[in-house]
């Protein structure tokens, strides 16, 4: 039997004009391609669309954290306030997800500084103010809160614009979220206990804004569920080289093809069963003792991340300025802060140049400069936790880190907002300098004075002694009517000045 192929009606199709073979290649599947993109675009404007109207019914209100000036709690205490902000996170449906436009509520914890005075602000909706209070005074008894107007609406939202000029953008991480940054307790000395604070140079920069600068930090915080420490595994096993058995169920064919593949092992095993049992325990078995350092250190680190709490984090930075004062050299300050909390072999936040950072290269650079510095302006002042860049993981550890307020041995920003000191009197009892315990009237404390100036007390005797030592001194002298003097002084001109401002009164 001959099998005959016939080429002609293929040939007959390929011999057509090149715009009949054109059209008939879209109408019989290039079509595809572009109803995918079609579909797609028409996705991505309805979730902007249903998301911006449910948005627009929320309400927020943004609210002003100031500290004692005197705040010794190092980032630990900023740990357990993000830790208590985790149960504000809600589950949806698919309905409310993509019909209603529901999002998980987020919350943006921000640095402003404005002409160098430095405010850090929460921006959240009402509902949650009772919590934000709660865990602030809770871990700052002394803090104020104070609910302001938002500082972001003075800023143009189109450019070019005549007065302002902003340069920023998102920041991202380098590696994997399973992969940690440097956390504050890494800025401990180990053996003086000494914390060196990260964020004392942001501080620095904040303070040393001029006339007609501003610059803006902001962090959105979403909270999310029980899902990433799940991952952790596999990042763990990518670390490795480990490649796990599947483990997905079983179809009709594999229960079928089980028993014969079953059977072809046992003949192997028999045939070569050294070599089997060598695979075997190969495949089954990982030798912690044969990993390199860093990939010890990369498993430790992961391990460590996922055991806290984590959030989805967007993180922008905008310096704005009038024209005449712009100095982009700020933009350098801010990075420079940043890459303080690069661990070089296992992650960092950097600045992400490809889609949100202000800047452009090649073809249409002023145009596409312009709408990347309007999207940017958008995003901020919307505080919104979708668009730009996809959102990151960081544990609560790592958001101290970056978000923290300053600790007073290591930052002496002075135009930073701070609640003053409280200062007590000081207590009736506390002994003045220049006078003793015995000295309860007018008219003793004058003699007590006398005295002392006489050197009648020696020095380097108790209290008890030196009281005893007084009145049989004074007794003596009533009588003998020696070291008299005029006691018709005031008080007031006798008496010392009261204990210095900065005597701290336990």
């Amino acid at each position: 039997m001959d099998i005959v192929i016939n080429l002609d009606r293929l040939l007959a199709v390929f011999s057509q004009p090149a715009d009949v073979l054109a059209a008939k290649f879209f109408l019989y599947i290039g079509w595809i391609p572009f109803a995918g993109f079609i579909f797609w675009s028409a996705w991505i404007f309805w979730i902007e669309y249903i998301r911006g109207i449910y948005g627009s019914r929320r309400e927020f209100i943004l609210l002003a954290l100031d500290v004692p000036g005197a705040n010794e709690q190092t980032p630990a205490a900023v740990e357990k306030l993000f830790a208590h902000l985790a149960g504000a996170h809600t589950t949806r449906n698919l309905l409310e997800i993509y019909w209603e436009g529901q999002t998980q509520d987020s919350f943006s914890f921000e640095i402003v500084s404005i002409e160098g005075y430095t405010q850090y602000i929460v921006r959240t909706m009402p509902k949650y103010r009772d919590l934000i209070e709660a865990v602030v005074y809770a871990e700052y008894p002394e803090a104020e809160i104070t609910e302001v107007d938002d500082y972001a609406t003075d800023m143009p939202d189109t450019f070019p614009d005549d007065n302002y000029d902003i340069w920023g953008g998102e920041w991202i991480l380098a590696n994997s979220s399973y992969y940690p940054i440097r956390t504050y307790r890494e800025f401990e000395h180990q053996l003086s206990g000494d914390f060196k604070d990260p964020l004392a140079a942001l501080m620095e920069l904040f303070s040393s804004l001029r006339k007609g600068e501003q610059c803006w930090y902001q962090i959105i915080l979403t909270p999310v569920g029980q899902d990433f420490p799940k991952g952790a595994d596999d990042e763990i096993n990518k670390v490795i080289g480990y490649k796990p058995k599947s483990g997905k169920k079983k179809d009709f064919v594999d229960r079928l093809l089980d028993p014969v593949l079953a059977s072809l092992r046992k003949v192997a095993d028999f045939i070569m069963p050294d070599e089997a049992e060598d695979m075997e325990e190969e495949e089954s078995k990982i030798d912690m003792l044969n990993l390199k350092p860093l990939q010890k250190k990369a498993i430790e680190a992961i391990q460590l991340k996922v055991s806290k709490l984590v959030f989805d984090v967007k993180i922008r930075f905008i310096y704005a300025a009038e024209k005449e004062v712009k100095n982009t050299a700020r933009a350098n300050s801010f990075v420079g802060v940043m890459k303080q909390f690069s661990i070089e072999d296992l992650n960092a936040l950097k600045p992400d140049m490809n889609v949100t950072i202000t800047t452009a290269k090649y073809f249409w650079k002023e145009k596409r400069l312009n709408a990347r510095k309007m999207r940017l302006m958008k995003a901020y002042k919307h505080r919104s936790n979708w668009q730009g860049r996809l959102s990151f993981q960081l544990n609560i550890e790592e958001l101290a880190t970056i978000w923290h307020f300053p600790v007073e041995t290591s930052a002496k920003a002075p135009m930073l907002q701070k609640v003053p000191s409280r200062k007590s009197e000081a207590p009736s009892y506390l002994p003045v300098e220049g006078t003793t315990a015995m000295a309860d009237t007018a008219s003793e404390l004058q003699q007590d004075l006398s005295i002392r100036e006489n050197g009648l007390i020696p020095a380097g005797i108790s209290g008890q002694e030196r009281s005893q030592e007084l009145k049989q001194q004074m007794t003596e002298d009533i009588f003998s009517g020696e070291n008299q003097k005029d006691t018709s002084g005031s008080v007031d001109e006798a008496a010392p000045a009261g204990p210095p401002t900065n005597l701290p009164i336990g």
